[in-house]
Parts: C-alpha cells; sequence; structure tokens
C-alpha cells in the first residue's frame, strides 16, 4: 500500500472518467492509503476500495437507462432522480455484487463528503467510524431539488459538492504529503454565474436552510477559486492531477452510451499516459 491520498471529484455521470481512472490504478497495484470522494467520487472510491475492476463502469453502462436507475419517474416516487434504493438494494446485491467484504475489511481509509444542510458546511464521514456509511455516499451524491434530503447519524444532508467540490484540502490537513487528485473537468474549466431561473429555484426551495442556501450561491466562486488553488499547488509539485485533456460533454445525467464509454477509455488512456510520472511522484519502483 501506498502512503498518501486519493481526492476523488463528482459529476454524477462524468464519473465514469474516474471509474476509468481508476480501473488502470487497481490493475497496476496502485493501491493509496487514504481515499476521499465527493458525490460520484465516492461511488467510484467504493470500487476501488473493494477491488473491483470493471464494477463502475459495467454499472453505469448497463443500467443508465433503466428507469429503476436513473429517471424522472425516480423523481416523483423516491423524491431522486437517481433511485439509490435500486442502486444500493437489488443492483448491489444481486445484479452487479459489491463486495462488502472486502470494503469494510480494507486497510484503506475512506471518506466521503456531504453537505449539512443546517450549516451549509462540509462534514466527512469514514467507513469503519459511521454507523450507516452507505447513507453517508448516499447523502454526497444527492443533488439538490433532484434528490432528497438524506439523514445521518439524525442529521441532514446533500451533495458534498455543494460545499467541498474537491476535498484536496482535508487531505494535506490530515498530513498526507503526497496527494493525487482524480478531476471529471478538463484544465481550465471554470464554473459560470448561476444563471436566475437556477437561482430562482434555489431560492423557493431551501429558502428555510438559509445557511445551505448561501452555500448552493457560492458555489461557482468557491469551484472556481479552488480550481486556482489546485493549479498553482500541480505547478508547484505539491499535487499530482489526472483529469480529461479536452472538453467535455457528458452531462450529469447523461445517457448516452457512446458519450460515457468514450470518457471511461479517455479515463483510462490518460491514467496509462500518468503512469510513469505518477509512480515518480509518488516514489515507487
Amino acid at each position: 500500500m501506498t502512503e498518501g491520498a486519493l481526492v476523488l471529484e463528482g459529476g454524477s455521470l462524468r464519473g465514469v472518467f474516474t471509474a476509468g481512472v481508476l480501473d488502470v490504478f487497481m490493475e497496476q497495484g496502485i493501491e493509496m492509503s487514504y481515499v476521499n470522494g465527493v458525490s460520484a467520487g465516492s461511488m467510484s472510491g467504493m470500487s476501488y476500495v473493494s477491488k473491483q475492476i470493471g464494477r463502475t463502469i459495467k454499472v453505469d453502462l448497463d443500467y443508465v437507462n433503466d428507469k429503476r436507475f436513473l429517471s424522472f419517474r425516480n423523481l416523483v416516487e423516491k423524491r431522486s432522480i437517481f433511485n439509490f434504493d435500486f442502486l444500493f438494494g437489488e443492483l448491489s446485491n444481486t445484479l452487479v455484487p459489491f463486495d462488502y467484504d472486502t470494503f469494510y475489511k480494507s486497510e484503506q481509509i475512506f471518506e466521503v463528503v456531504a453537505t449539512r444542510c443546517k450549516t451549509g458546511k462540509p462534514e466527512y464521514f469514514e467507513k469503519s467510524r459511521c454507523d450507516n456509511f452507505i447513507d453517508a455516499v448516499k447523502a454526497s451524491s444527492s443533488i439538490p431539488i433532484l434528490s432528497r434530503m438524506i439523514t445521518v447519524e439524525g442529521k441532514k444532508y446533500l451533495d458534498g459538492g455543494c460545499s467541498m467540490p474537491v476535498a484536496y484540502q482535508r487531505a494535506i490537513d490530515l498530513g498526507y504529503e503526497k496527494v493525487v487528485l482524480v478531476l471529471t473537468r478538463e484544465p481550465g474549466y471554470r464554473k459560470p454565474p448561476l444563471d436566475k431561473w437556477t437561482k430562482k429555484g434555489y431560492e423557493r426551495y431551501f429558502a428555510p436552510l438559509p445557511r445551505f442556501l448561501k452555500a448552493l450561491e457560492d458555489v461557482p466562486e468557491r469551484y472556481n477559486r479552488m480550481q486556482e488553488e489546485i493549479d498553482r499547488l500541480e505547478k508547484e509539485g505539491r499535487i499530482y492531477v489526472i483529469r480529461p485533456d479536452h472538453h467535455v460533454t457528458v452531462q450529469r445525467t447523461e445517457q448516452d452510451k457512446r458519450k460515457l464509454e468514450a470518457l471511461y477509455q479517455e479515463g483510462r488512456r490518460l491514467a496509462l499516459e500518468h503512469m510513469d510520472s505518477l509512480k515518480a511522484y509518488l516514489k515507487l519502483s
């Protein structure tokens, strides 16, 4: 196991890029001692810690057009566009089994990030310390308005990306000197300001939660500021970053399998292209 941190950005179905990168990491024996994930990054991180090569992309390609997995019907019936009951129920237990035994026995530290609705602040849940870690993963991945709030240990949470899109500072604060980021947007990408309709929707929906609403309104500025810092830390050699090398057109709820497969293959390609320099950064022989 390599002493260092692996930090996984979200992006819903753009997470197929991360899945490609992590499949190559597993094939190459890159096993980081600490992993954290936000939103879709938490999902990809689970398959990485359970050492299941190909599981994430299989789930996405085989079930992305299955209405049990992703549909507006789910939004009406389950109050979530992604059906977590199906994803962590029949899908993980029977259709594409998740190896819970390997996952929980792994010595890797794995944290997911969720945003507490009352405070608008990020909170971290570690797999060996959280009574119901799967609920924390659901919370981390629950998109505002398109998902209901998830209760974890008696508190309400939504998508970790609302307050902490890339938790690299968490890894630094924990003392890791080697920090590897897998991002799902191309170099130079910056979030545009919220359009007026999105802003009005947030204001109407989250008016009873003013701190969470403020966190949502601050997402573009926060994200762009963090990208500037990531660029600086990368140039200084303090972190190592793998991200798509061209404009990503895959949407959060993308259902075009060809586009998903292409982005997954891009993740694999770039991970292989980075492998020598990554191993040098990690001081692996």
